[in-house]
């Protein structure tokens, strides 16, 4: 009886087939675009995302936990970057399998190239379908991993930003870019949370984060490198320029302007943060060193001193105390 309704839920909707041609393929291609029934997808996939949460916190993360005894601060970061690698590891090697598959890397036209992108294969709408399932299952785990006070601001921040990108290359037909900028973010993100998972079970470990700042700037770049190419320049110069809700086009000056400044700004936001970041580190480490050579110097002159009163004291006592060699021997005669 509940069988057509869970189809909803659990099956990609809106497919379209397109017959086969003699110069195309010899087969039939189910390609895909969106719709409203894609929220009762995305509601389904939520809760897996939910369930699978709770099954790498319990059978790997809290096992970790109870070996390592972390503090409260150290565990709940330990949490969050266990959660997100995971993720951040399958988002990047299955959006890299799509972008081979598809020749978008070999082929950079193909950003902008047959705007709009309004029908895209199976994997591709499946991809997007999770990472808004995702990033929404965020929210309620705010609740389930009892989240401090203080930090729940910072996260609806983190995952506000991470849907509204990915939602708004979602209904605005730029699927292709916004799964090479994705994959991009992706491998930067699983790069620094994959180092501080080694920080945290040794703390002499500091390579990955010099890695990761290296790549994070290159990152920033790329990212505004390609968003400039594919609408300052690709998307430009196409010749249907006109709004248009039916085929999915908004390829138009106000779309384009406000598409690039919002990723200019998310990234000077970034960019901002991580230079914040690092100039806190290295005060820190700057403060650190003097005192730490001032607490070298102080307890070896310390042990000097000690020393030189221990060498006193023998010698104060020898000298005048009953117990030397010659007190004993003016004693017995």
């Amino acid at each position: 009886i509940t069988a057509k309704a869970a189809v909803i839920f659990v099956t990609l909707q809106y497919n379209v087939t397109i017959p086969a041609t003699e110069e195309q393929s010899a087969e039939t291609i189910s390609l895909y675009h969106y719709g409203i029934k894609d929220l009762a997808t995305i509601f389904f996939y939520m809760l897996v995302a939910i369930i699978i949460h709770a099954i790498i916190q319990e059978y790997v993360l809290d096992k970790i936990n109870r070996k390592m005894h972390f503090s409260k601060t150290k565990h709940s970061k330990f949490n969050e970057s266990g959660q997100l690698s995971a993720f951040y590891l399958f988002s990047c090697v299955w959006g890299t399998s799509i972008l081979v598959s598809e020749n978008y890397i070999s082929d950079p036209t193909s950003l902008w190239r047959d705007y709009p992108h309004t029908l895209i294969p199976f994997q591709m709408k499946f991809f997007y379908i999770l990472q808004l399932a995702y990033w929404f299952h965020a929210f309620p785990e705010l609740y389930f991993q009892k989240t401090k006070k203080e930090d729940i601001f910072r996260q609806i921040v983190y995952i506000g930003l991470y849907l509204f990108h990915i939602a708004g290359a979602y209904l605005l037909n730029l699927t292709h870019l916004g799964l090479v900028l994705l994959v991009l973010h992706y491998f930067v993100e699983f790069l620094f949370h994959i180092s501080r998972l080694f920080y945290f079970s040794d703390e002499r470990y500091q390579k990955g984060f010099s890695l990761w700042a290296v790549l994070f700037v290159l990152g920033r770049l790329l990212t505004l490198i390609l968003s400039v190419l594919t609408f300052g320049f690709g998307l430009a110069r196409a010749e249907d320029q006109q709004l248009n809700f039916s085929t999915g086009n908004f390829n138009i000056l106000a779309v384009r302007i406000s598409v690039l400044a919002s990723i200019c700004m998310t990234q000077a936001f970034m960019m901002w943060k991580f230079i914040n970041f690092q100039l806190r580190r290295w005060r820190e480490h700057s403060s650190s060193q003097p005192q730490s050579v001032k607490k070298k110097f102080v307890t070896a002159k310390g042990k000097t001193s000690r020393k030189e009163r221990e060498n006193g004291i023998n010698g104060t006592v020898t000298s005048n105390g009953a117990d030397s060699p010659r007190s004993r021997k003016d004693k017995s005669s």
